[in-house]
């Protein structure tokens, strides 16, 4: 497992998947079910893993939390590279940075938080627990004015964070005042990654340069995104967006229903591993049509991913 700091090739180096938290029915985490989705996974040529909104990590207590952990560390190969994240308050995350800091993670991810926040105090929270830690964290970006762009490069500068994920929607990515803005103040995309899976991925990377892209549903077709990550590398953002098209009713669906539910269904329908309940104040989905319009489109985007495997 990764343990050294965090360098911007670490970010461009594999499609960053953000998979479910497989549960059994008890509730208590899953380490089989996991490993069997992180299987899939480094067999489509992903070696990154961050654990967040997708594990609904916003609703995991600090006392499960070093379950978590070592759940992580059992589950991440040799040559892979996890990522836990806290929070989404700053309290629960202070609490968690303490069970953090004894493993060998190099970073974590603070999740963002959706209500009492201002630009400062986030950039000062972030200071605070990034110096609580003693090793720099990544940012996390899905609303405007969550983080000015001033604040975001002084983070940067000063070493308290290491990388980005920025995922605020636009009709259009490719225009994007905000993003813009970021980029113009840290002075290099380089540390920044898409954090809104396939559908931006074009213009993130091919205009905007950052450096790679987290996904949901690369869980269900990691050969498919690891090429379309591989295709943007080479220049060629027509086999990308070819590419991309495979993904757009599974994504549609997740607009439609919830990005979180209908990944956590999605994996157990495509048979890739068993997901089981989701933790409170989440739920699962248990409407019949559309489980089946999920187990549709989830089963023909893994196989066009195993064809694509060669």
């Amino acid at each position: 497992m990764k343990t050294d700091p965090v360098e911007p090739a670490d970010l461009a180096r594999s499609v960053i998947s953000v998979p479910p938290l497989p549960r059994l029915a008890s509730g208590s985490l899953s380490a089989d079910e996991t490993a069997r989705l992180i299987d899939w996974l480094v067999a489509g040529g992903v070696s990154t893993f961050l654990f967040g909104g997708n594990a609904n990590l916003y609703n995991m207590g600090v006392r499960e939390f070093g379950a978590l952990l070592d759940l992580l560390e059992y589950v991440t190969p040799d040559d892979g590279w996890t990522i836990p994240s806290i929070g989404a308050d700053y309290g629960k995350a202070s609490d968690q940075l303490d069970a953090l800091r004894e493993r060998d993670f190099p970073t974590a991810m603070l999740l963002p938080a959706s209500a009492a926040t201002t630009p400062a105090g986030v950039a000062t929270g972030l200071r605070r627990l990034a110096d609580r830690y003693g090793r720099p964290l990544v940012a996390y970006v899905r609303n405007e004015g969550y983080l000015a762009p001033r604040d975001l490069a002084a983070l940067f500068e000063d070493g308290a964070i290491c990388a980005l994920k920025y995922a605020i929607v636009h009709t259009n990515p490719a225009v994007d005042a905000t993003l813009s803005a970021m980029l113009d103040a840290v002075g290099s995309a380089e540390r920044i990654v898409s954090g809104i899976g396939e559908r931006p991925v074009i213009a993130h990377l091919g205009e905007f340069g950052l450096a790679g892209f987290t996904s949901g549903s690369v869980c269900i077709a990691p050969h498919l995104s690891t090429a379309i990550l591989h295709a943007l590398k080479g220049g060629d953002s027509h086999a990308a967006a070819e590419l991309r098209a495979h993904f757009l009713p599974l994504e549609d669906l997740r607009d439609a229903y919830s990005p979180i539910r209908v990944l956590h269904e999605a994996v157990r329908l495509a048979e890739i591993a068993e997901t089981g309940p989701l933790a409170p104040f989440l739920a699962n989905i248990d409407d019949a049509s559309t489980l089946a319009e999920i187990e549709t489109a989830s089963k023909r985007l893994r196989a066009v991913s195993k064809r694509h495997s060669g």
